[in-house]
């Protein structure tokens, strides 16, 4: 489970960010995930409850923006999302291999006291 590492990651960030701004408390993570990061949300979720216990964000709130694939058509310049795993634009039918998002996987913001 690959999640644990990823949110360990994440709070190390967050607790050295915490700590340069002279905070004490961790009360909330976001994070931005995109469905093509290969991270699943709920073993995310459930990694968060494991790593941030005994620690300044014990009782911090996490919060994930979860972020579908768009894709960029450089046919006829639109942004889409597709409506299956073949990225195929519906406007013109055309294959879009240019994901513009969809591959996120970042600390978006942090509060702290």
């Amino acid at each position: 489970m690959h999640e644990v590492a990823i949110m360990q990651n994440a709070l190390d960030i967050a607790l050295q960010q915490t700590r340069l701004a002279g905070g004490s408390q961790i009360h909330a993570l976001k994070l931005r995930i995109g469905e093509l990061s290969g991270v699943v949300p709920e073993a995310l979720e459930f990694a968060f409850d494991v790593v941030v216990q005994g620690t300044i964000a014990a009782d911090a709130h996490l919060e994930i923006d979860y972020i579908p694939v768009v894709c960029h058509c450089s046919n006829c310049d639109l942004d889409f999302q597709p409506a299956n795993l073949v990225y195929e634009c519906y406007q013109c039918d055309q294959i879009s291999i240019d994901v513009v998002r969809g591959q996120e996987l970042e600390i978006a913001s942090l509060e702290v006291s």
